[in-house]
């Protein structure tokens, strides 16, 4: 998924979840952050303060990505979630190894990942660290299928749009026929290349076991927006089990329509549209204004250290322990941390 669902989407899944604007504001500006925080290391205070941090994201060209250990501490916990085939801990899919680190949507581990982040909301960095799940969970059902590693099984043949988006300029099976073979390592859905996260396309494709794969990306981001509330509203009960209601049907086909309708393969230009719909009144929480600074004025990174710029030196303010931006980071680590070494363990993946 792009900064249209992870950034606006996940808003308006948390405002009708019932967080008010300012805290649906951290958990989606957390979300779509996931996606931009690529840099990684320690930040050093003229006071002698340290502060380390980890990247939750590689760029596609990054040289990182050919590092099998750089994949497993990024693409496995923050953007391919393994599913152990939807089974539980105490099972095992047929196969190699592998067929238990592909992502599956809403599997047992995701769902257990989710609840961590409800058991620990009290944190100081509770809502970051929702929001941070909410990227993770939302992108098991876009990246289903596909796995973070290197490896065969992330194989895409004979891919074909089935419906009439109209959203490339070129036929969706010439775009895959141009670049898929050899020029991109079968990492993740890289063979696929943005396809599986945009919003309007019906398309499908072969699998590395040679079976047809149909996907309709409207109906799995649908379900993932309503699952992303119902998480989101058990985390406002304080409650992973709690009996919730999700969407109203109102704000679901809403949700539905701006998928459909927005047919745009620029993620940034898809998310323009949710901003203005958002300010316009479309959902049932009235109309609100939304924005989101990655890096530069604005962002988080500024807000802490003054500058986007990591320098050599930075001026240590007390705000900075409070910062979005200190717990952005404090959340992925506590994240990882989580996924790593406790959840996939317990379900016999050791992935790093």
């Amino acid at each position: 998924m792009q900064i249209d669902f992870h950034h606006a989407t996940t808003y308006v899944a948390a405002r009708l979840a019932g967080f008010d604007p300012a805290d649906a504001d951290i958990i989606a500006y957390a979300a779509q952050y996931v996606d931009d925080a690529t840099s990684a290391g320690a930040i050093h205070f003229d006071n002698k303060a340290m502060y380390q941090r980890i990247s939750s994201a590689h760029k596609m060209l990054d040289k990182r990505n050919a590092e099998a250990l750089a994949n497993h501490l990024v693409w496995i916990p923050f953007h391919f979630l393994p599913g152990n085939a939807g089974m539980a801990a105490d099972q095992n899919p047929d196969g190699a190894f592998i067929e238990k680190i592909i992502c599956t949507p809403d599997s047992p581990i995701a769902r257990e990942m989710v609840r961590q982040a409800i058991v620990e909301k009290e944190k100081p960095y509770g809502l970051q660290r929702l929001g941070v799940a909410m990227h993770v969970y939302a992108d098991t059902w876009a990246h289903q299928g596909f796995a973070g590693v290197l490896h065969p099984v992330n194989e895409v043949e004979n891919a074909k749009e089935t419906g009439k988006s109209g959203g490339f300029s070129k036929k969706l099976s010439t775009i895959l026929n141009d670049f898929l073979d050899d020029a991109i390592p079968p990492l993740g859905h890289g063979r696929a290349l943005t396809f599986p996260d945009m919003p309007f396309l019906k398309w499908r494709y072969k699998n590395y076991q040679g079976v047809e794969i149909v996907r309709d990306n409207t109906a799995l981001f649908c379900e993932a927006a309503n699952h992303l509330c119902m998480a989101m509203q058990r985390y406002i009960a304080g409650d992973a089990d709690a009996d919730v209601p999700g969407m109203d049907a109102g704000d679901r086909q809403k949700i539905e329509d701006l998928f459909l309708s927005t047919t745009k393969d620029d993620g940034e230009k898809r998310h323009a549209v949710w901003i203005k719909a958002i300010k316009s009144g479309a959902f049932s929480f009235g109309g609100e204004t939304i924005a989101y600074a990655g890096k530069g004025k604005g962002s988080w990174k500024e807000q802490a250290l003054g500058t986007n710029f990591d320098l050599p030196v930075h001026t240590f303010k007390e705000k900075f322990m409070q910062s979005n931006w200190k717990r952005f980071h404090d959340a992925v680590q506590a994240h990882r941390l989580h996924v790593v070494h406790d959840l996939l363990p317990k379900y016999g993946i050791c992935a790093a």
